[in-house]
């Protein structure tokens, strides 16, 4: 397949910044797993083939204007990533953007959550993921598993999908903040309406590819038994854009995998679908 440095096969008016209410970061980082450094391009190369009508919401999205950023250059410092990557989508929030951030790392979250941050004051973070990582900092140095708790302190966040987390984390958990994967099994979506509603009314989304089962998102660093499936993943992300403002999200953890390329046409597919509810709500 050849390489595509934009999002979708769209017409080119559609795809220019300034006419455009959506913007696409690829952020290739490969601090942790070297395929990981891959995931954006994957993501961008499977778009090609996306349907640009999605009879979900009745819409095309794609009319809003979807603006692909060349890749960012992320340095190999995760605090220095993460700043890069906060000065960079701090442009595109103050420009009343919806950023949508592309990686393989988790850690890309944290600067993007900085740069809303300085456009929306009362902002909450809902975290879909299949871990926690909400270990302890105690040192200066950002890693995957401690990322929620650096979230944590800036932002309110509320966790959905976990079903995978050490006991010191379990500590560190708010009993109403976090919908374990199994009470979703249990009582369906039903399970997480008292966190969502302690979302503000303006939301920055993180998703983790790893919150799917295996068996629908094997591509992961850790494909934990016990994820939900597409569509209770996108009933929960659509009752959250039909009740509060979506302001930007990333999708992130994709490994790809060569000869197995369904896993990133779900990545592209989740990123319209979702970008899809968020401007029909």
């Amino acid at each position: 397949m050849t390489s595509t440095l934009q999002f979708a096969n769209l017409p080119s008016k559609y795809r220019e910044l300034p006419q455009s209410k959506i913007v696409i970061l690829p952020i290739p980082y490969s601090k942790i797993t070297e395929e990981s450094d891959h995931a954006p391009q994957a993501i961008l190369d499977a778009s090609t083939s996306l349907f640009l009508y999605d009879h979900e919401t009745d819409s095309e999205v794609y009319l809003q204007g979807i603006c692909t950023m060349p890749p960012l250059q992320c340095p190999d410092s995760p605090t220095e990533m993460v700043t890069a990557v906060q000065q960079q989508s701090v442009l595109h929030f103050r420009n009343d953007k919806t950023v949508v951030g592309l990686s393989g790392s988790s850690m890309v979250s944290l600067g993007l959550v900085q740069g809303a941050l300085d456009k929306y004051r009362n902002l909450s973070v809902l975290h879909l993921g299949a871990h926690a990582n909400l270990m302890p900092s105690d040192t200066p140095e950002l890693t995957p598993v401690n990322i929620m708790t650096e979230v944590n302190k800036i932002c309110p966040s509320v966790q959905i999908g976990i079903r995978g987390l050490e006991r010191v984390e379990r500590t560190q958990t708010h009993p109403d903040r976090v919908v374990f994967s199994r009470d979703l099994f249990r009582h369906g979506i039903n399970a997480a309406n008292d966190a969502l509603d302690i979302l503000s009314d303006r939301v920055y989304l993180s998703i983790n590819l790893n919150i799917l089962d295996p068996s629908s998102m094997p591509s992961v660093a850790k494909p934990e038994p016990g994820g939900i499936d597409w569509y209770m993943l996108t009933r929960l992300i659509g009752q959250v854009a039909l009740e509060k403002k979506i302001v930007g999200l990333d999708i992130v953890g994709l490994l790809p995998r060569r000869g197995n390329t369904a896993p990133d046409y779900l990545a592209a597919k989740l990123v319209y679908r979702v970008l899809s509810m968020i401007f029909s709500r």
